[in-house]
Protein backbone atom coordinates (compact mmCIF):
# COMPACT_ATOMS: atom_id res chain seq x y z
CA UNK A 1 0.00 0.00 0.00
CA UNK A 2 2.90 2.38 0.70
CA UNK A 3 3.84 2.46 -3.03
CA UNK A 4 0.36 3.29 -4.23
CA UNK A 5 -0.62 6.93 -4.65
CA UNK A 6 -4.35 7.58 -4.29
CA UNK A 7 -6.10 10.43 -6.01
CA UNK A 8 -7.90 11.39 -2.82
CA UNK A 9 -7.82 10.12 0.74
CA UNK A 10 -10.66 11.10 3.07
CA UNK A 11 -9.86 10.93 6.77
CA UNK A 12 -13.02 10.22 8.75
CA UNK A 13 -16.26 8.32 8.23
CA UNK A 14 -19.09 10.72 9.07
CA UNK A 15 -21.70 12.27 6.79
CA UNK A 16 -19.29 14.85 5.30
CA UNK A 17 -16.65 12.20 4.60
CA UNK A 18 -19.17 9.79 3.05
CA UNK A 19 -20.59 12.54 0.83
CA UNK A 20 -17.05 13.26 -0.36
CA UNK A 21 -16.62 9.55 -1.04
CA UNK A 22 -19.83 9.42 -3.07
CA UNK A 23 -18.91 12.42 -5.23
CA UNK A 24 -15.28 11.41 -5.71
CA UNK A 25 -16.21 7.81 -6.45
CA UNK A 26 -18.82 8.90 -8.97
CA UNK A 27 -16.07 10.86 -10.74
CA UNK A 28 -14.15 7.57 -11.07
CA UNK A 29 -11.34 8.78 -8.85
CA UNK A 30 -9.10 6.41 -6.93
CA UNK A 31 -10.38 7.22 -3.45
CA UNK A 32 -9.70 5.77 -0.01
CA UNK A 33 -11.72 6.55 3.14
CA UNK A 34 -9.92 5.94 6.43
CA UNK A 35 -12.00 5.75 9.63
CA UNK A 36 -10.58 4.69 12.99
CA UNK A 37 -13.83 3.56 14.56
CA UNK A 38 -17.33 3.03 13.22
CA UNK A 39 -18.57 4.49 9.95
CA UNK A 40 -21.25 7.13 10.51
CA UNK A 41 -19.83 9.70 12.92
CA UNK A 42 -21.96 11.76 15.29
CA UNK A 43 -25.15 11.21 13.29
CA UNK A 44 -25.14 7.66 14.63
CA UNK A 45 -26.24 9.03 18.01
CA UNK A 46 -29.27 10.78 16.53
CA UNK A 47 -32.52 8.96 17.18
CA UNK A 48 -34.73 10.64 14.58
CA UNK A 49 -33.69 12.58 11.49
CA UNK A 50 -36.61 14.64 10.17
CA UNK A 51 -34.87 17.64 8.59
CA UNK A 52 -32.86 16.02 5.81
CA UNK A 53 -34.39 17.18 2.48
CA UNK A 54 -36.13 14.42 0.57
CA UNK A 55 -36.21 12.00 3.50
CA UNK A 56 -39.23 12.74 5.65
CA UNK A 57 -38.12 10.64 8.60
CA UNK A 58 -35.35 8.16 9.30
CA UNK A 59 -32.81 7.34 11.99
CA UNK A 60 -29.20 8.46 12.10
CA UNK A 61 -27.80 4.91 11.81
CA UNK A 62 -30.07 4.08 8.85
CA UNK A 63 -29.12 7.25 6.96
CA UNK A 64 -25.41 6.58 7.51
CA UNK A 65 -25.79 2.94 6.49
CA UNK A 66 -27.34 4.07 3.19
CA UNK A 67 -24.59 6.68 2.61
CA UNK A 68 -21.90 4.08 3.34
CA UNK A 69 -23.43 1.66 0.84
CA UNK A 70 -23.79 4.44 -1.73
CA UNK A 71 -20.08 5.28 -1.43
CA UNK A 72 -19.25 1.58 -1.88
CA UNK A 73 -21.51 1.46 -4.93
CA UNK A 74 -19.39 4.19 -6.54
CA UNK A 75 -16.16 2.35 -5.85
CA UNK A 76 -14.85 4.08 -2.72
CA UNK A 77 -12.39 1.93 -0.78
CA UNK A 78 -12.60 1.78 3.02
CA UNK A 79 -9.87 1.05 5.56
CA UNK A 80 -10.11 0.90 9.36
CA UNK A 81 -7.11 2.72 10.80
CA UNK A 82 -6.22 5.73 12.92
CA UNK A 83 -4.03 8.38 11.35
CA UNK A 84 -1.43 9.42 13.92
CA UNK A 85 0.90 11.52 11.75
CA UNK A 86 0.63 13.54 8.55
CA UNK A 87 3.04 15.28 6.16
CA UNK A 88 1.41 17.81 3.84
CA UNK A 89 4.68 19.54 2.86
CA UNK A 90 5.12 17.86 -0.55
CA UNK A 91 3.00 17.27 -3.65
CA UNK A 92 2.40 13.72 -2.48
CA UNK A 93 0.69 13.94 0.91
CA UNK A 94 1.74 11.22 3.38
CA UNK A 95 -0.42 9.79 6.16
CA UNK A 96 0.83 7.33 8.80
CA UNK A 97 -1.55 4.87 10.44
CA UNK A 98 -1.45 3.55 14.00
CA UNK A 99 0.20 0.30 12.91
CA UNK A 100 2.83 2.09 10.81
CA UNK A 101 1.06 1.79 7.46
CA UNK A 102 1.97 4.64 5.12
CA UNK A 103 -0.69 6.05 2.80
CA UNK A 104 0.16 8.40 -0.08
CA UNK A 105 -2.26 10.65 -1.93
CA UNK A 106 -2.43 13.71 -4.16
CA UNK A 107 -5.27 15.32 -2.21
CA UNK A 108 -6.59 14.99 1.34
CA UNK A 109 -10.07 15.70 2.64
CA UNK A 110 -10.16 16.03 6.43
CA UNK A 111 -13.51 14.93 7.83
CA UNK A 112 -12.62 13.67 11.30
CA UNK A 113 -15.63 15.42 12.85
CA UNK A 114 -16.05 16.35 16.48
CA UNK A 115 -16.65 14.60 19.79
CA UNK A 116 -19.16 15.37 22.52
CA UNK A 117 -17.92 17.84 25.09
CA UNK A 118 -17.86 17.03 28.76
CA UNK A 119 -18.87 20.03 30.85
CA UNK A 120 -16.53 19.25 33.73
CA UNK A 121 -18.80 19.65 36.75
CA UNK A 122 -17.83 17.64 39.85
CA UNK A 123 -19.08 14.07 39.52
CA UNK A 124 -19.48 14.04 35.73
CA UNK A 125 -16.60 11.62 35.10
CA UNK A 126 -17.29 9.47 38.17
CA UNK A 127 -20.93 8.91 37.25
CA UNK A 128 -20.49 8.38 33.50
CA UNK A 129 -22.17 5.03 32.94
CA UNK A 130 -23.79 5.23 36.37
CA UNK A 131 -26.36 7.89 35.48
CA UNK A 132 -24.51 10.35 33.22
CA UNK A 133 -24.81 9.59 29.50
CA UNK A 134 -24.17 11.19 26.12
CA UNK A 135 -26.16 9.02 23.68
CA UNK A 136 -29.94 8.81 24.02
CA UNK A 137 -30.40 5.98 21.51
CA UNK A 138 -27.79 3.88 23.31
CA UNK A 139 -28.80 4.49 26.91
CA UNK A 140 -32.32 5.94 26.94
CA UNK A 141 -34.02 2.65 27.85
CA UNK A 142 -31.98 2.40 31.07
CA UNK A 143 -33.97 5.32 32.45
CA UNK A 144 -37.45 4.01 31.74
CA UNK A 145 -39.82 5.35 34.38
CA UNK A 146 -37.17 7.61 35.94
CA UNK A 147 -36.58 11.36 35.92
CA UNK A 148 -34.21 12.42 33.15
CA UNK A 149 -32.22 15.66 32.98
CA UNK A 150 -31.00 16.99 29.63
CA UNK A 151 -28.15 19.49 29.89
CA UNK A 152 -27.98 21.93 26.98
CA UNK A 153 -30.17 24.11 24.79
CA UNK A 154 -28.95 23.49 21.25
CA UNK A 155 -30.27 21.30 18.43
CA UNK A 156 -29.11 18.00 19.92
CA UNK A 157 -30.44 18.81 23.38
CA UNK A 158 -33.88 19.84 22.08
CA UNK A 159 -34.26 16.88 19.71
CA UNK A 160 -33.00 14.27 22.15
CA UNK A 161 -35.09 15.65 25.03
CA UNK A 162 -38.19 14.96 22.94
CA UNK A 163 -36.88 11.47 22.13
CA UNK A 164 -36.19 10.72 25.81
CA UNK A 165 -39.82 11.43 26.78
CA UNK A 166 -40.63 7.93 25.53
CA UNK A 167 -38.59 6.58 28.46
CA UNK A 168 -38.57 9.07 31.32
CA UNK A 169 -41.53 9.85 33.53
CA UNK A 170 -40.39 13.47 33.26
CA UNK A 171 -37.64 15.17 31.25
CA UNK A 172 -36.04 18.27 32.77
CA UNK A 173 -34.02 20.53 30.46
CA UNK A 174 -31.29 22.60 32.12
CA UNK A 175 -30.21 25.48 29.86
CA UNK A 176 -27.52 27.95 30.90
CA UNK A 177 -28.71 30.60 28.42
CA UNK A 178 -31.97 32.61 28.72
CA UNK A 179 -33.42 30.62 25.79
CA UNK A 180 -32.67 27.81 23.34
CA UNK A 181 -29.79 28.33 20.91
CA UNK A 182 -31.33 26.30 18.07
CA UNK A 183 -34.00 27.07 15.47
CA UNK A 184 -37.38 28.12 16.84
CA UNK A 185 -39.22 25.15 15.29
CA UNK A 186 -36.84 22.67 16.94
CA UNK A 187 -37.06 24.50 20.26
CA UNK A 188 -40.86 24.58 20.11
CA UNK A 189 -41.01 20.79 19.88
CA UNK A 190 -39.47 20.70 23.35
CA UNK A 191 -41.32 23.75 24.69
CA UNK A 192 -44.72 22.35 23.67
CA UNK A 193 -44.12 18.84 25.05
CA UNK A 194 -46.03 18.38 28.30
CA UNK A 195 -43.49 15.82 29.54
CA UNK A 196 -40.63 18.33 29.34
CA UNK A 197 -39.90 20.87 32.05
CA UNK A 198 -37.45 23.65 31.05
CA UNK A 199 -35.26 25.73 33.37
CA UNK A 200 -33.21 28.61 31.93
CA UNK A 201 -30.11 30.48 33.15
CA UNK A 202 -29.13 27.40 35.14
CA UNK A 203 -26.06 25.15 35.29
CA UNK A 204 -25.05 21.95 37.06
CA UNK A 205 -22.95 22.69 40.11
CA UNK A 206 -22.26 19.09 41.18
CA UNK A 207 -23.72 15.58 41.26
CA UNK A 208 -23.30 12.73 43.73
CA UNK A 209 -24.66 9.39 44.86
CA UNK A 210 -23.87 5.97 46.29
CA UNK A 211 -22.81 3.95 43.25
CA UNK A 212 -25.55 5.48 41.08
CA UNK A 213 -26.47 9.09 40.40
CA UNK A 214 -28.83 10.14 43.20
CA UNK A 215 -28.37 13.85 43.79
CA UNK A 216 -27.77 16.96 41.67
CA UNK A 217 -27.18 20.56 42.70
CA UNK A 218 -28.12 23.27 40.18
CA UNK A 219 -27.22 26.96 40.30
CA UNK A 220 -28.98 29.90 38.65
CA UNK A 221 -26.20 31.88 36.96
CA UNK A 222 -28.18 35.13 37.26
CA UNK A 223 -29.30 35.05 40.89
CA UNK A 224 -26.88 32.55 42.39
CA UNK A 225 -29.79 30.58 43.86
CA UNK A 226 -29.15 26.86 44.28
CA UNK A 227 -31.67 24.04 43.96
CA UNK A 228 -31.24 20.38 44.82
CA UNK A 229 -32.80 17.38 43.10
CA UNK A 230 -32.69 13.98 44.80
CA UNK A 231 -33.82 10.69 43.33
CA UNK A 232 -37.13 9.34 44.51
CA UNK A 233 -36.45 6.67 47.13
CA UNK A 234 -38.36 4.09 45.12
CA UNK A 235 -36.53 4.97 41.88
CA UNK A 236 -33.09 4.95 43.45
CA UNK A 237 -31.54 7.01 40.65
CA UNK A 238 -32.17 9.35 37.71
CA UNK A 239 -30.50 10.11 34.40
CA UNK A 240 -28.48 13.05 33.14
CA UNK A 241 -27.78 13.36 29.40
CA UNK A 242 -25.17 15.95 28.47
CA UNK A 243 -25.45 17.73 25.10
CA UNK A 244 -22.98 20.58 25.50
CA UNK A 245 -21.59 20.98 22.01
CA UNK A 246 -18.58 19.33 20.46
CA UNK A 247 -14.82 19.68 20.19
CA UNK A 248 -13.09 19.07 16.84
CA UNK A 249 -10.99 15.92 16.39
CA UNK A 250 -8.07 17.72 14.77
CA UNK A 251 -5.12 17.33 17.13
CA UNK A 252 -3.10 15.28 14.63
CA UNK A 253 -3.17 18.17 12.12
CA UNK A 254 -1.96 20.79 14.61
CA UNK A 255 1.42 21.47 12.99
CA UNK A 256 0.39 20.67 9.42
CA UNK A 257 -2.35 23.23 8.65
CA UNK A 258 -3.78 26.46 10.02
CA UNK A 259 -6.22 26.00 12.91
CA UNK A 260 -8.03 28.21 15.40
CA UNK A 261 -7.00 28.18 19.09
CA UNK A 262 -9.94 25.83 19.73
CA UNK A 263 -8.85 23.38 17.04
CA UNK A 264 -11.34 24.25 14.28
CA UNK A 265 -10.06 24.45 10.70
CA UNK A 266 -10.76 27.63 8.67
CA UNK A 267 -11.48 27.14 4.95
CA UNK A 268 -12.76 29.18 2.05
CA UNK A 269 -16.06 28.43 0.28
CA UNK A 270 -14.28 25.72 -1.75
CA UNK A 271 -13.36 23.89 1.49
CA UNK A 272 -9.68 24.64 0.84
CA UNK A 273 -7.36 24.99 3.83
CA UNK A 274 -4.19 27.08 3.77
CA UNK A 275 -2.34 24.07 2.32
CA UNK A 276 -2.70 23.33 -1.37
CA UNK A 277 -4.50 20.04 -2.00
CA UNK A 278 -5.84 19.74 1.56
CA UNK A 279 -9.54 20.30 2.26
CA UNK A 280 -11.64 20.26 5.43
CA UNK A 281 -15.32 19.35 5.77
CA UNK A 282 -18.05 18.96 8.36
CA UNK A 283 -18.25 19.92 12.02
CA UNK A 284 -14.52 20.61 12.38
CA UNK A 285 -14.78 23.62 10.03
CA UNK A 286 -15.25 27.19 11.16
CA UNK A 287 -18.89 27.78 10.16
CA UNK A 288 -22.27 28.93 11.42
CA UNK A 289 -24.46 25.83 11.14
CA UNK A 290 -23.36 22.29 11.99
CA UNK A 291 -26.04 19.95 10.66
CA UNK A 292 -26.08 16.84 8.45
CA UNK A 293 -27.23 18.82 5.43
CA UNK A 294 -24.34 21.30 5.70
CA UNK A 295 -21.86 18.47 6.30
CA UNK A 296 -22.81 16.60 3.13
CA UNK A 297 -22.71 19.88 1.19
CA UNK A 298 -19.14 20.40 2.45
CA UNK A 299 -18.20 16.90 1.32
CA UNK A 300 -19.66 17.36 -2.15
CA UNK A 301 -17.88 20.69 -2.65
CA UNK A 302 -14.55 19.38 -1.35
CA UNK A 303 -14.66 16.28 -3.56
CA UNK A 304 -15.49 18.36 -6.63
CA UNK A 305 -12.67 20.83 -5.96
CA UNK A 306 -10.25 18.02 -5.10
CA UNK A 307 -11.09 16.29 -8.39
CA UNK A 308 -10.24 19.50 -10.27
CA UNK A 309 -7.00 19.81 -8.30
CA UNK A 310 -5.96 16.20 -8.91
CA UNK A 311 -6.69 16.55 -12.64
CA UNK A 312 -4.53 19.68 -12.92
CA UNK A 313 -1.73 18.02 -10.94
CA UNK A 314 -1.71 14.98 -13.19
CA UNK A 315 -1.68 17.17 -16.28
CA UNK A 316 1.25 19.15 -14.85
CA UNK A 317 3.17 15.96 -14.11
CA UNK A 318 2.29 14.28 -17.41
CA UNK A 319 0.32 11.50 -15.73
CA UNK A 320 -2.78 10.09 -17.50
CA UNK A 321 -5.78 11.84 -15.98
CA UNK A 322 -7.96 8.73 -15.97
CA UNK A 323 -6.51 5.40 -14.88
CA UNK A 324 -8.17 2.87 -17.18
CA UNK A 325 -7.16 0.01 -14.92
CA UNK A 326 -8.88 1.68 -11.95
CA UNK A 327 -12.10 2.16 -13.92
CA UNK A 328 -11.97 -1.40 -15.21
CA UNK A 329 -11.40 -2.77 -11.71
CA UNK A 330 -14.25 -0.71 -10.28
CA UNK A 331 -16.59 -1.92 -13.01
CA UNK A 332 -15.43 -5.49 -12.44
CA UNK A 333 -16.00 -5.16 -8.66
CA UNK A 334 -19.46 -3.71 -9.20
CA UNK A 335 -20.47 -6.52 -11.56
CA UNK A 336 -18.98 -9.11 -9.23
CA UNK A 337 -20.92 -7.73 -6.28
CA UNK A 338 -24.15 -7.76 -8.27
CA UNK A 339 -23.52 -11.32 -9.48
CA UNK A 340 -22.76 -12.56 -5.95
CA UNK A 341 -25.90 -10.98 -4.58
CA UNK A 342 -27.96 -12.44 -7.41
CA UNK A 343 -26.58 -15.93 -6.92
CA UNK A 344 -27.06 -15.70 -3.16
CA UNK A 345 -30.65 -14.59 -3.57
CA UNK A 346 -31.32 -17.60 -5.81
CA UNK A 347 -29.93 -19.98 -3.21
CA UNK A 348 -31.91 -18.59 -0.29
CA UNK A 349 -35.47 -19.84 -0.52
CA UNK A 350 -36.31 -20.06 3.19
CA UNK A 351 -39.08 -17.68 4.14
CA UNK A 352 -39.06 -16.62 7.78
CA UNK A 353 -39.71 -13.65 10.00
CA UNK A 354 -36.23 -12.56 11.11
CA UNK A 355 -34.30 -11.71 7.94
CA UNK A 356 -35.57 -9.76 4.91
CA UNK A 357 -34.77 -11.33 1.55
CA UNK A 358 -32.17 -8.69 0.68
CA UNK A 359 -30.37 -9.27 3.99
CA UNK A 360 -30.40 -13.01 3.42
CA UNK A 361 -28.68 -12.53 0.08
CA UNK A 362 -25.99 -10.36 1.66
CA UNK A 363 -25.38 -12.78 4.54
CA UNK A 364 -25.33 -15.79 2.24
CA UNK A 365 -22.60 -14.16 0.14
CA UNK A 366 -20.54 -13.67 3.32
CA UNK A 367 -21.06 -17.24 4.55
CA UNK A 368 -20.00 -18.65 1.17
CA UNK A 369 -16.49 -17.66 2.28
CA UNK A 370 -16.56 -20.03 5.26
CA UNK A 371 -14.00 -22.82 4.94
CA UNK A 372 -14.78 -24.68 8.17
CA UNK A 373 -17.99 -25.78 9.88
CA UNK A 374 -19.35 -23.70 12.75
CA UNK A 375 -21.72 -25.23 15.29
CA UNK A 376 -24.08 -23.01 17.28
CA UNK A 377 -25.57 -24.73 20.33
CA UNK A 378 -28.79 -23.26 21.68
CA UNK A 379 -30.07 -24.03 25.19
CA UNK A 380 -33.83 -24.53 25.20
CA UNK A 381 -36.19 -24.17 28.15
CA UNK A 382 -39.82 -24.51 27.11
CA UNK A 383 -40.83 -22.48 30.17
CA UNK A 384 -38.81 -19.53 28.86
CA UNK A 385 -40.43 -18.00 25.72
CA UNK A 386 -37.23 -16.17 24.80
CA UNK A 387 -35.36 -19.46 24.38
CA UNK A 388 -38.02 -20.64 21.94
CA UNK A 389 -37.76 -17.32 20.12
CA UNK A 390 -33.98 -17.70 19.95
CA UNK A 391 -34.36 -21.22 18.56
CA UNK A 392 -36.51 -19.87 15.71
CA UNK A 393 -33.98 -17.11 15.04
CA UNK A 394 -31.09 -19.59 14.83
CA UNK A 395 -33.04 -22.06 12.68
CA UNK A 396 -33.57 -19.35 10.07
CA UNK A 397 -29.99 -18.08 10.47
CA UNK A 398 -28.60 -21.57 9.77
CA UNK A 399 -30.24 -21.63 6.33
CA UNK A 400 -27.96 -18.80 5.21
CA UNK A 401 -24.76 -20.88 5.10
CA UNK A 402 -24.04 -24.52 4.30
CA UNK A 403 -21.31 -24.70 6.96
CA UNK A 404 -23.49 -23.34 9.77
CA UNK A 405 -24.97 -26.01 12.01
CA UNK A 406 -27.43 -25.42 14.83
CA UNK A 407 -27.93 -27.89 17.67
CA UNK A 408 -30.52 -27.50 20.41
CA UNK A 409 -30.09 -28.92 23.90
CA UNK A 410 -32.85 -28.81 26.49
CA UNK A 411 -32.01 -27.23 29.83
CA UNK A 412 -30.92 -29.93 32.30
CA UNK A 413 -30.37 -32.52 29.56
CA UNK A 414 -26.57 -32.38 29.79
CA UNK A 415 -25.28 -30.87 33.04
CA UNK A 416 -21.67 -31.55 32.09
CA UNK A 417 -22.12 -29.49 28.93
CA UNK A 418 -23.79 -26.67 30.86
CA UNK A 419 -20.86 -26.60 33.29
CA UNK A 420 -18.41 -26.58 30.38
CA UNK A 421 -19.94 -23.45 28.89
CA UNK A 422 -20.57 -21.91 32.33
CA UNK A 423 -24.29 -21.54 31.60
CA UNK A 424 -25.69 -18.79 33.78
CA UNK A 425 -28.41 -17.04 31.78
CA UNK A 426 -31.16 -17.83 29.31
CA UNK A 427 -31.67 -17.41 26.42
CA UNK A 428 -28.17 -18.55 25.50
CA UNK A 429 -26.23 -19.88 22.53
CA UNK A 430 -22.54 -20.73 22.17
CA UNK A 431 -20.19 -21.34 19.24
CA UNK A 432 -18.04 -24.43 18.63
CA UNK A 433 -15.31 -24.74 15.98
CA UNK A 434 -14.54 -27.51 13.51
CA UNK A 435 -12.69 -29.46 16.23
CA UNK A 436 -15.83 -29.37 18.38
CA UNK A 437 -14.06 -27.04 20.83
CA UNK A 438 -16.01 -24.44 22.77
CA UNK A 439 -14.65 -21.15 21.45
CA UNK A 440 -15.67 -19.05 24.43
CA UNK A 441 -18.10 -17.07 22.24
CA UNK A 442 -21.48 -16.81 23.92
CA UNK A 443 -24.69 -14.87 23.34
CA UNK A 444 -27.09 -14.30 26.23
CA UNK A 445 -29.96 -12.71 24.41
CA UNK A 446 -31.01 -12.77 20.77
CA UNK A 447 -28.37 -10.93 18.71
CA UNK A 448 -30.82 -9.05 16.51
CA UNK A 449 -30.77 -5.33 15.71
CA UNK A 450 -27.23 -3.95 15.69
CA UNK A 451 -25.94 -7.10 17.39
CA UNK A 452 -26.58 -9.20 14.28
CA UNK A 453 -23.22 -7.84 13.13
CA UNK A 454 -21.61 -9.47 16.15
CA UNK A 455 -23.06 -12.90 15.36
CA UNK A 456 -22.09 -12.66 11.69
CA UNK A 457 -18.51 -11.73 12.55
CA UNK A 458 -18.33 -14.42 15.23
CA UNK A 459 -19.35 -17.11 12.72
CA UNK A 460 -16.96 -15.71 10.11
CA UNK A 461 -14.02 -15.62 12.54
CA UNK A 462 -14.62 -19.19 13.73
CA UNK A 463 -15.38 -20.60 10.27
CA UNK A 464 -12.49 -19.05 8.33
CA UNK A 465 -9.07 -17.48 8.83
CA UNK A 466 -10.99 -14.61 10.36
CA UNK A 467 -10.44 -10.91 10.28
CA UNK A 468 -6.74 -10.09 9.81
CA UNK A 469 -4.82 -8.84 12.83
CA UNK A 470 -1.30 -7.52 13.33
CA UNK A 471 1.22 -10.09 14.50
CA UNK A 472 1.85 -8.24 17.75
CA UNK A 473 -1.88 -8.34 18.59
CA UNK A 474 -2.04 -12.06 17.77
CA UNK A 475 0.88 -12.64 20.14
CA UNK A 476 -0.74 -10.57 22.88
CA UNK A 477 -4.01 -12.45 22.54
CA UNK A 478 -2.41 -15.88 22.51
CA UNK A 479 -0.63 -15.11 25.81
CA UNK A 480 -3.77 -14.05 27.70
CA UNK A 481 -4.60 -16.11 30.80
CA UNK A 482 -8.08 -17.46 31.56
CA UNK A 483 -10.35 -14.43 31.27
CA UNK A 484 -14.09 -13.84 31.37
CA UNK A 485 -15.54 -10.80 29.60
CA UNK A 486 -19.24 -10.05 29.87
CA UNK A 487 -20.21 -7.34 27.37
CA UNK A 488 -23.48 -5.72 28.41
CA UNK A 489 -25.29 -4.20 25.43
CA UNK A 490 -28.50 -2.68 24.20
CA UNK A 491 -29.81 -3.85 20.84
CA UNK A 492 -30.34 -0.19 19.87
CA UNK A 493 -26.72 0.78 20.63
CA UNK A 494 -24.56 1.25 17.55
CA UNK A 495 -21.30 1.36 19.57
CA UNK A 496 -21.88 -2.03 21.23
CA UNK A 497 -21.33 -4.42 18.29
CA UNK A 498 -17.74 -3.23 17.78
CA UNK A 499 -16.88 -3.99 21.41
CA UNK A 500 -18.63 -7.37 21.27
CA UNK A 501 -16.94 -8.28 17.98
CA UNK A 502 -13.49 -7.31 19.26
CA UNK A 503 -13.90 -9.35 22.47
CA UNK A 504 -15.25 -12.34 20.56
CA UNK A 505 -12.42 -12.08 18.01
CA UNK A 506 -10.04 -12.42 20.97
CA UNK A 507 -11.98 -15.50 22.16
CA UNK A 508 -11.88 -17.05 18.68
CA UNK A 509 -8.07 -16.99 18.86
CA UNK A 510 -7.57 -17.84 22.53
CA UNK A 511 -10.24 -20.19 23.90
CA UNK A 512 -9.17 -19.40 27.46
CA UNK A 513 -11.07 -16.18 26.96
CA UNK A 514 -14.85 -16.23 27.23
CA UNK A 515 -16.67 -13.30 25.59
CA UNK A 516 -20.37 -13.18 26.36
CA UNK A 517 -22.77 -10.72 24.76
CA UNK A 518 -25.53 -9.89 27.26
CA UNK A 519 -28.72 -8.09 26.29
CA UNK A 520 -29.12 -6.05 29.48
CA UNK A 521 -32.83 -5.47 28.82
CA UNK A 522 -33.41 -9.16 29.65
CA UNK A 523 -31.42 -9.17 32.89
CA UNK A 524 -32.50 -6.28 35.15
CA UNK A 525 -30.90 -7.92 38.20
CA UNK A 526 -27.50 -7.70 36.52
CA UNK A 527 -28.05 -4.00 35.80
CA UNK A 528 -29.00 -3.42 39.42
CA UNK A 529 -26.18 -5.49 40.86
CA UNK A 530 -23.50 -3.86 38.71
CA UNK A 531 -25.15 -0.41 38.73
CA UNK A 532 -25.14 -0.28 34.93
CA UNK A 533 -26.81 2.77 33.39
CA UNK A 534 -24.93 2.89 30.09
CA UNK A 535 -23.66 0.60 27.35
CA UNK A 536 -21.41 -0.84 26.15
CA UNK A 537 -20.15 -2.01 29.52
CA UNK A 538 -17.52 -4.74 29.90
CA UNK A 539 -17.37 -6.71 33.13
CA UNK A 540 -13.93 -8.32 33.28
CA UNK A 541 -13.45 -11.36 35.53
CA UNK A 542 -16.50 -10.48 37.64
CA UNK A 543 -14.70 -7.44 39.04
CA UNK A 544 -13.71 -4.60 36.76
CA UNK A 545 -16.42 -2.64 34.91
CA UNK A 546 -15.36 -0.64 31.85
CA UNK A 547 -17.82 1.68 30.11
CA UNK A 548 -17.76 3.04 26.57
CA UNK A 549 -16.59 2.14 23.08
CA UNK A 550 -13.15 0.51 23.00
CA UNK A 551 -10.98 -0.84 20.20
CA UNK A 552 -9.06 -4.11 20.49
CA UNK A 553 -5.85 -2.50 21.73
CA UNK A 554 -7.78 -0.71 24.49
CA UNK A 555 -9.63 -3.90 25.43
CA UNK A 556 -6.37 -5.84 25.69
CA UNK A 557 -4.95 -3.08 27.88
CA UNK A 558 -7.98 -3.31 30.19
CA UNK A 559 -7.63 -7.11 30.43
CA UNK A 560 -3.91 -7.07 31.22
CA UNK A 561 -3.91 -4.00 33.47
Amino acid sequence: MDKHIYDIIVIGGGSAALAAGIYAGRSMLDILIIEKEKIGGQVMTTSDVVNYPGIRKTTGPKLMEDMHQQALDFGAEFVSDEIIKVDFSKDEKVLIGSNGTEYKTRAVIIGTGASANKIGFPGEVEFTGRGVAYCSTCDGEFFTGLDIFVIGGGYAAAEEAVYLTRYGKKVHMIIREPDFTCAEMTANQAKNNEKIDIVYNTEVKEISGEGLLQKAVFKNNQTGEETIFEADEQDGSFGMFVFAGNKPNTQVFKDAIEMTPHGFIPTNESMETNVKGVYAVGDLRVKELRQIVTAVADGAIAATKAQQFVTSEKERLGIPVVHKEVIAQKEKNTESTKATATEASKKVQHSGDWFPQEMKAQLSSIFEKLTKPVKIVNILDEKEPKTLEFAGFLAEFATLGEKIQVETISLGENREFEDKIALKRLPAAVLFNEKDEYTGIKFSGIPSGHELNSLVLAVYNVGSKGQPLEEKLMTQISQLPKTKIEICVSLTCHFCPDVVAACQRIASINHQVEAEMIDTALFPDLKKERKLMSVPAMIINDEKVVFGAKNMEEILAEITE
